[in-house]
């Protein structure tokens, strides 16, 4: 087990307790408390499932590090709220320069980063699941992790909504960050996939790089294991199968 492996442990209490120290940090002043607890509610509740699962399944080093990243990122926009994330004016401070200038932004795209970071990120130990959990193999080991991001991006933009709709006022507004843009939740939703795509093509690259059957388990997971319709095929079997025990 990986708990096992010299420094194993001590890197992952590292990682935990270093997060802790800059979650906590953030937490005493937020822009806005509302919001901030709003934004949060996600972080407890994966926090927590991560905890619940830790005795079954336990993440590698490289995916507890790129989740931490992650949650970094998303506790200084909660902080500040997303819209607020003062990146411009602290690379002023630093360079003199305009940060948003030098890349033709007109907005403020902590978001947009971050949603990126969402794919990037988290698609390396998605795919640690679906490779061990789902036994996904090939082009399905790259694919649904990707697959998955999306249709979390999704689920979120419809959880941000409903969340604006219900909370209203100023809250709803800072919750939702638009800034106006009318075609925002597409756009989150596309920095999420391209993240993902992008860390997907790095792990396959590196892969058929170093694994020397990465062709063949290709081109395995892609051939039929099964070739029999299911449907209403599949009912009618079952249909037929006794049931209960038998006398």
């Amino acid at each position: 087990m990986p708990l096992h492996i010299p420094g194993y442990r001590r890197y992952v209490t590292l990682l935990v307790a270093v997060y802790a120290a800059l979650w906590l940090a953030l937490a005493i002043t937020p822009f806005d408390r509302h919001d901030w607890m709003l934004e949060n509610a996600l972080v407890v509740a994966f926090g927590l499932g991560l905890w619940a699962s830790h005795k079954h399944f336990i993440f590698s080093r490289v995916s507890y590090t790129l989740i931490f990243i992650y949650l970094c990122l998303h506790a200084v926009g909660a902080h500040y709220t997303y819209a607020e994330v003062p990146y411009e004016a602290w690379w002023q401070s630093l360079t003199g320069q305009s940060f948003n200038a030098m890349l033709g932004w007109e907005r403020n795209n902590f978001d947009r980063v971050v949603h990126f970071s969402y794919g990037l990120l988290l698609a390396y130990p998605l795919r640690e699941i679906f490779l061990r959990v789902a036994d996904a193999r090939g082009f399905w080991g790259y694919f649904l992790p990707l697959d998955f991001t999306l249709s979390t991006s999704a689920l979120y933009e419809l959880v941000e909504w409903g969340a604006a709709e219900f909370f209203g006022g100023d809250l709803g507004v800072a919750y939702l960050g638009t800034q106006g843009d009318i075609w925002d939740a597409q756009k989150d939703m596309a920095c999420a996939g391209l993240g993902a795509l992008l860390a997907m093509l790095i792990t396959a690259a590196l892969n058929a790089w170093l694994q020397h059957d990465f062709a063949r388990d290709w081109s395995e997971s892609l051939k039929i294991k099964d070739a029999r319709p299911y449907g209403e095929n599949e009912i009618a079997r079952m249909l037929n199968e006794p049931r209960g025990p038998q006398r």
